[in-house]
């Protein structure tokens, strides 16, 4: 059923309104970062910052090791991120298309995992870094989330049962064995799924919190949410102007990776619900 003109441009206007709302914080956050200390909370608001100056981006690197917690974030959440696409497509796999006794006793177990709070294994996590000596090292950041996940593994899972059959068998005739079919038939096959992970995965890493800030001492070894949170922590005012100015450039890299993996991450968003 063909939907009229104006029933197109109402809803045109509508989403516009919501993406506008949806934008406010992000531009005042980025006009803040510009401003001077003092002009932050004036009144009438100053929607653009007068004088322009960039004495925020100055003092983030120097207040802070900004850098250096900018690299630790990067180090970690990449090396989670391809710990993640791994080892969820690989179980994946083996959950959809490899026959092994109790193979799906095995897999609801393991999605009954999505059902435990991550604040329930927070105490036996600490325990188990703590034994191994990995306090205060990037090691308890990125090691817990290294080797995948269960909501990883079911969209994989999801997408790997959709790809038809044949195309495997072919590949044993060929002579091909499970790994082979796996990485140059298999993978190609679910591109938007692993765009979709991805993305999820790095904005979930990227913008952890709680966690670093449990097992991270130093100020050389912290990330970078935990680094901005540190800059709030005055006994009389908080530097408005440089929070949000450290806000803006840790917002650069969760940007940059969603819109390189935009199309696929959005097939990949309704493939899921297509395919149920």
């Amino acid at each position: 059923m063909k939907r009229s003109l104006i029933e197109v441009i109402f809803i045109l206007f509508i989403l516009s309104c919501l993406a506008v709302m949806a934008l406010i914080p992000f531009f005042w956050m980025l006009s803040t970062s510009f401003k001077e200390s003092g002009k932050v909370f004036t009144y009438p608001p100053q929607i653009l910052p007068d004088p322009f100056v960039t004495e925020g981006y100055h003092k983030i690197f120097t207040l802070i090791p900004f850098a250096k917690q900018f690299l630790n974030s990067v180090i970690v959440t990449s090396l989670v991120l391809i710990g993640q696409l791994i080892c969820c497509s690989l179980a994946g796999y083996s959950f959809a298309r490899l026959d092994f006794p109790g193979r799906e006793t095995l897999f609801m177990i393991y999605l009954g995992t999505l059902m435990i709070p991550g604040y329930v294994t927070l105490i036996p996590t600490y325990i188990m870094m703590r034994f191994f000596g990995w306090i205060n090292t990037l090691y308890a950041i990125f090691v817990p989330g290294l080797f995948g996940g269960a909501f990883g593994t079911f969209l994989l899972r999801q997408f790997f049962m959709t790809i038809p059959k044949e195309l495997e068998d072919a590949a044993k005739i060929d002579g091909c064995g499970y790994f082979r079919i796996y990485s140059t038939i298999m993978l190609p096959q679910v591109t938007p799924a692993l765009a979709t992970l991805g993305v999820f995965t790095f904005m979930g890493t990227w913008n952890d919190f709680f966690w670093p800030l449990i097992v991270i001492n130093s100020e050389e070894k912290k990330t970078i949410t935990v680094a901005i949170a540190t800059l709030s922590r005055s006994y009389y005012s908080t530097d408005w102007p440089t929070l949000m100015a450290g806000a803006t450039l840790s917002l650069i890299p969760v940007l940059a990776v969603f819109f390189s993996a935009q199309k696929y991450f959005t097939e990949g968003i309704v493939l899921t619900g297509l395919k149920g």
